[in-house]
């Protein structure tokens, strides 16, 4: 068997010299003014349009001419020669003309190489109107990066030209997407009065429709007020109802989860971040620090804490992360360190009056509380407040029931302790603490017992996740995939959707409007999974993994 390695090269070379020769030519293709000779056979075998085209009982097959409507001319003689020689120029100044002939050729290695061309050069300036044409052209790929790109460069695009152009259609599609990455609710009203500004004779009358997709509730109530007195909104009734609306989210707190709706529901980028900080992993004690960001779906690795801590508390005060108490594997801690997200740097606080693991933490009315726990020797029922403006720890009322690996939130002005293992077992007993009165008192319990438990709060209820129940003695703790929420107006615990495994010692936090389950352990392995719970649907999703698997991780969120 002889093999000719060049055969196809030189071959090619040869039906290309014919071309340039109009040599054996048998079909042209006019565009516009321009007639171009070709092979069919050759355009046939590098294009699924023509070898549709020439080899069926279409009137063009046995045409010796062939109209190619709408198809630039410089571009069509381009693919032209590329069908013989593979190779093709792409610039700037004709990449789009250059795109829409091959999209109509079906030459999808062209298509691909043209979209990627113009992928590199997205710009605040351009991504817009790439992304439309992208759109019209049903390239899904290069539509998805200059909408990824739109989304991420929001604050710099909407000082484009291309924003001050934009049809309504496309204005509506920016402000009713949750991605768009900006600081606050109030960047985009700005956003949508330039717009509008820029014409407005003409986009007035659309104000009412584009104001109905801003988060108006979420704005401050300043920036509402001052709203209601702009000179484009002022005239309009149907404008004047929907900032209505956004003050009485303001003005009746109580009545916030009656008046939830898309309005509502905050922008990925506006919620701040999520820190998975610390827990038990494979090596027996996490000491890196997780960071998720919402809009991207994704974990990474931002920070290290000096060592290693198990059962310890987070709470978030004034943007920073304080971690308090804990054990590292051979004493219980004191210690309490702090760290700034935005210096990345940490600093040592003073430690409390009471070494503690499986403590709670949380902050209520400015100062941070530290509850139950356990000593090295006994569960605790102590409580302690840190004062962050005199920067020392003191004692306040005790609860009723030492609690360790206790869940504690805050909610209604109040501070709960949920569950948690008092030595005997684990408990089903929750408290509440009232700052005012310095008193705890009893309510009602939830339906399972749980120690390791996971609490947090949205819209007035209290929401407790995961967990197990085992009594001290037993070596083999029953796992609870199991949430309940209670209702403090009716004092009342309701079982809700659970979630699709069982966690102990998991991790939970509210991020914008949904729960999120974190890390914890299953029975077997220290999981990485996280799945997140929209008390609105009742609906458990996946969201992105944690880099670690880790149980008893601290999880909060800052505002950055």
């Amino acid at each position: 068997m002889f093999t000719a390695l060049s055969h196809a090269d030189v071959t090619f070379r040869k039906m290309e010299g014919y071309l340039r020769t109009r040599q054996l030519c048998d079909v042209i293709l006019v565009a516009g003014e321009r007639r171009i000779p070709a092979h069919r056979l050759v355009l046939s075998s590098v294009s699924d349009y023509f070898a549709a085209m020439f080899t069926s009982d279409v009137r063009e097959a046995k045409q010796d001419e062939v109209k190619m409507e709408g198809v630039d001319p410089d571009a069509l003689w381009g693919l032209v020669q590329y069908a013989y020689t593979g190779r093709l120029e792409l610039k700037e100044d004709t990449i789009e003309s250059l795109l829409s002939a091959s999209c109509l050729l079906q030459l999808s290695s062209v298509v691909q190489a043209c979209c990627s061309f113009l992928m590199k050069q997205l710009h605040p300036s351009n991504c817009l109107g790439i992304r439309s044409y992208a759109d019209a052209q049903g390239c899904h790929d290069l539509q998805r990066a200059a909408n990824a790109y739109t989304m991420e460069h929001f604050l710099e695009v909407v000082g484009g030209q291309e924003f001050l152009l934009l049809p309504v259609e496309e204005m509506e599609r920016l402000l009713t997407s949750d991605d768009i990455n900006v600081p606050d609710e109030e960047t985009v009203v700005t956003s949508l009065l330039t717009w509008i500004g820029h014409d407005a004779p003409t986009r007035q009358r659309l104000l009412p429709l584009l104001l109905s997709l801003i988060r108006l509730p979420l704005l401050q109530p300043q920036f509402l007020a001052d709203l209601e007195s702009n000179s484009l909104l002022r005239d309009s009734v149907e404008c004047q109802r929907l900032l209505m609306e956004g003050m009485k989210y303001h003005l009746l707190p109580q009545l916030r989860p009656m008046l939830q709706s898309p309005r509502t529901r905050p922008r990925k980028a506006t919620v701040g971040a999520m820190f998975a900080v610390g827990g038990m992993d494979a090596s027996k004690g996490a000491t890196s620090i997780e960071q998720y960001c919402l809009r991207r779906d994704t974990w990474r690795q931002v920070a290290t804490m000096s060592g290693r801590r198990l059962q310890f508390g987070v709470a978030v005060l004034d943007s920073r992360l304080y971690v308090v108490g804990g054990r590292d594997g051979l004493k219980t801690l004191n210690t309490v360190e702090c760290y700034n997200p935005h210096s990345k740097t940490w600093s040592v606080m003073p430690p409390m009056s009471t070494h503690r693991h499986g403590l709670g933490v949380a902050v209520l009315e400015g100062p941070m509380y530290a509850v139950g726990g356990h000593d090295g020797w006994s569960y605790l029922s102590t409580v302690e407040r840190w004062d962050p403006q005199a920067r020392q720890w003191s004692f306040v009322a005790s609860m009723a029931t030492p609690r360790s690996t206790v869940g504690v939130a805050v909610l209604n002005g109040k501070l709960y302790a949920v569950g948690g293992r008092d030595g005997s077992s684990c408990l089903r007993s929750v408290e509440c603490f009232d700052p005012h009165t310095n008193r705890w008192s009893s309510c009602a319990p939830m339906a399972k017992r749980r120690g390791g438990v996971g609490v947090a709060t949205w819209h007035g209820f209290l929401y407790a996740i995961g967990g197990h129940d085992a009594p001290a003695s037993s070596l083999a703790s029953r796992l609870s995939d199991c949430v309940e929420r209670y209702d403090p107006q009716t004092d009342v615990w309701t079982a809700v959707a659970p979630m699709s495994i069982s966690r102990d010692a998991v991790g939970v936090c509210l991020l914008g409007d949904c729960l999120y389950a974190v890390g914890g352990y299953d029975g077997q392995v220290y999981l990485n999974t996280v799945e997140s719970y929209d008390p609105q649907t009742n609906e458990w999703a996946q969201v992105a993994p944690l880099c670690l698997g880790r149980a008893g991780a601290c999880v909060v969120a800052v505002r950055l």
